[in-house]
C-alpha cells in the first residue's frame, strides 16, 4: 500500500536506537541550503519509509539519518512512504510483524540487540554511532554496495568498530574512511553483504 505521505518530523517514531551524527550533520547542512521549493522536491525525491503502527503511530523503518537532519535543521514537516498499515494490531503483534518483515533494529552503539523498549520514541533521542557514519561513506566511497539484506549497515559498523580507530575531528574521520575502504576489500570481509574484492582479486 505505499503511498507518499506529509507528516510532522515531531510525530515520528524510530526503528533503531543509533545513527551516524557526522552523516546527519552532512544531511543537515544540505537541507538548510536548499530554497523551500527545491526542499520540498529533495523530499519527494527521497521519502522516508514508515508504517502505521498500533493506534495510527508512525514508525520509520528506514532513512533515520534524513529524519534526525530534518529535526536538526527545524523543517517541521517530511514526507513519508507508507509502506503498510499495522492500525488495527495489538502492540505486541504489531513488534512481531515488524521483527517479521526485518523492519526494527534496536542494536546499540556497541553492536549488542536490545528488546523493542530500548528504542526511542523520538528521533531527537536517536544517539550516535560513529562506525554507522563510517560504514555510510565507505560504502558511497565504493568500498562495497548498497544490497537489500536488512541492516547490512550495520554488519558494516561491527566489522570497522573492532578495527578501525576514528581519531576525534573531521580529519580523524576522514582518515578512518580511507583506512576502512582498504579494508573493506579484504578477504576477511568477504561474507559481508554487498563485498568487493579489490581490484585484481
Amino acid at each position: 500500500m505505499s503511498k507518499l505521505h506529509e507528516c510532522q518530523v515531531a510525530e515520528l517514531h524510530p526503528t533503531q536506537i543509533t545513527v551516524g551524527m557526522i552523516e546527519v550533520h552532512d544531511k543537515q547542512r544540505h537541507l538548510e541550503q536548499l530554497g523551500h521549493h527545491a526542499r520540498r522536491h529533495y523530499l519527494a525525491e527521497h521519502p522516508i519509509p514508515a508504517v502505521f503502527g498500533s493506534g495510527g503511530t508512525l514508525h520509520i523503518t528506514d532513512h533515520h539519518h534524513l529524519a534526525r537532519a530534518l529535526w536538526e535543521a527545524r523543517v517541521e514537516f517530511g514526507v513519508l512512504l507508507v509502506q503498510a498499515d499495522f492500525t488495527e494490531l495489538h502492540p505486541q503483534a504489531f513488534w512481531v510483524e515488524m521483527a517479521a518483515r526485518q523492519w526494527v533494529h534496536p542494536i546499540d552503539v556497541e553492536g549488542r540487540r536490545h528488546g523493542i523498549h530500548a528504542l526511542p520514541e523520538h528521533v531527537k533521542q536517536l544517539v550516535d554511532d560513529p562506525y554507522r557514519s563510517l560504514a555510510g561513506y565507505v560504502r558511497d566511497a565504493g568500498g562495497y554496495v548498497k544490497t537489500g539484506t536488512a541492516f547490512a549497515e550495520f554488519l558494516w559498523a561491527d566489522f570497522f568498530r573492532h578495527r578501525v580507530r576514528i581519531a576525534p575531528g573531521r580529519e580523524g574521520f576522514e582518515a578512518a574512511v580511507r583506512t576502512a575502504l582498504r579494508l573493506a576489500h579484504e578477504p576477511e570481509a568477504r561474507r559481508l553483504p554487498g563485498f568487493l574484492p579489490a581490484h585484481g582479486d
